[in-house]
């Protein structure tokens, strides 16, 4: 190709980037019902939609957390509707959080320590907010911002998110200036059928994995696990872990009422919490039992005790086949000398089985250990916007810890035996 069809050819492709960006900031052929409450909107419609895009979506579940989310998050719906008249139908529902977030929590919370002292520089952090809106929910991993409808065109209906985001933006400029807007926790297909929204000024930032462990179908129990595993992995569990841990006469139990000791694992929480480079938000204590009723027969709580005292909990929720290790607390001074997390990641793995689940979802970080137990990176992306570009950059790398290694190759499990 010569220079002047290289020239006509760079020409046609910025016209029809030009094109594409005036189409999309233009109103797509598409209505909209937007609340501040989820009671506000169509019941029906909305788990309709639901059913498609899995229990985080769920009229239930997002009717009980409105009533604990954290002080600095507030709620927003959306029901996106096609066709005119009689023939209205849902397209899509648009599950959407704004949090108020201040520099101070990107800083280590110094709270835990008795000789900490406010520092100049902390009080100017806690001065300084940002107002982000995000389609998604800051509580889970996940593509937990959307659901469609099966025949839905999934350009249209993206095209429909991005103008709920801008409508609610400015009409939300009556509490307050949106300075960033965050579609997250993308993965396949989403992240194609997202793309288009570059053309508005979106950006695609890809973040640390979620690390995904596959059940294999013989595996009922949590034995069958172990089974699988080579020789010098199962001895590593069983000696660095379990060995350990009954030396120290520490057991693992079922949780079945979080409301009787919800702030004890509100306390193992905060212990966490607090350890964590960026805390966008802390949960309440009554948001666990809360969360525990939705879920109903998909929720597990595994506790690590020792002597009735609690030392550490995982929290699992199944979403259709997939089992979330969801939340996770634990006595820091104790883990420095007892493999309590590992522990905790195995019994995400019994608990997943027992709800009949064919993966589980380990999250991002930790990215070592988890792969150790077999699981796999999926990647995840987020479609980011800011008001201003230098703040753009800076809040991506607060919020999702951008800068990450990838995730490790590991083969935990027996090589299949050869044929002869």
């Amino acid at each position: 190709m010569n220079i002047p069809e290289k020239l006509r050819s760079i020409k046609a492709s910025l016209s029809e980037r030009s094109r594409e960006r005036k189409r999309l900031r233009g109103p797509a052929d598409l209505n909209y019902a937007i609340a501040d409450s989820i009671e506000l909107l169509d019941a029906a419609a909305w788990q309709a939609l639901a059913q498609h895009g899995g229990f985080f979506m769920s009229f239930g579940y997002l009717k009980a957390l409105e009533q604990v989310l954290p002080h600095n998050l507030s709620p927003r719906y959306a029901l996106i509707y096609g066709g005119a008249g009689t023939e209205r139908m849902p397209v899509a529902a648009v599950y959407m959080q704004i949090a108020d977030i201040s520099l101070a929590q990107a800083r280590p919370d110094k709270s835990q320590s008795a000789s900490a002292r406010p520092a100049p520089l902390d009080e100017l952090a806690k001065k300084t907010t940002q107002r982000i809106l995000t389609c998604g929910n800051l509580l889970t991993f996940g593509q937990h911002g959307i659901a469609m409808a099966p025949d839905a065109d999934p350009t249209l209906a993206w095209h429909g998110v991005a103008e709920v985001l801008y409508r609610v933006r400015q009409a939300d400029k009556l509490v307050g200036k949106t300075h960033f807007i965050m579609i997250k926790d993308l993965h396949a297909p989403h992240i194609d059928h997202a793309a288009h929204l570059e053309h508005l000024s979106y950006r695609y930032v890809e973040t640390e994995p979620n690390m995904v462990l596959a059940l294999q179908d013989d595996w009922k129990h949590y034995d069958d696990y172990l089974a699988s595993l080579a020789s010098k992995y199962r001895s590593g569990v069983r000696n660095a872990v379990f060995k350990t841990l009954d030396e120290a006469a520490c057991t693992v139990e079922q949780l079945s009422d979080l409301d009787a000791v919800r702030d004890q694992i509100h306390a193992l929480y905060k212990e966490v919490q607090a350890n964590a480079g960026f805390r966008p938000f802390e949960l309440l204590p009554e948001y666990f039992p809360a969360l525990q009723q939705a879920a109903g027969e998909r929720f597990r709580c595994s506790v690590l005790k020792r002597d009735g005292a609690m030392l550490g909990f995982l929290i699992s929720v199944a979403d259709g086949a997939t089992s979330i290790a969801y939340h996770i607390g634990f006595n820091r001074a104790a883990a420095a000398d007892l493999p309590i997390y590992l522990r905790l990641l195995h019994a995400g793995i019994a608990d997943a089985l027992s709800m009949g689940c064919k993966e589980v979802s380990f999250g991002r970080t930790a990215l070592e250990p988890k792969a150790a137990l077999g699981a796999k990176p999926q990647t995840f992306g987020i479609l980011v916007r800011h008001r201003q570009p230098v703040l753009n950059k800076m809040i991506k790398h607060l919020l999702l810890g951008i800068e990450h290694d990838d995730a490790p190759e590991r083969s935990p499990f027996k090589k299949p035996a050869k044929v002869a």
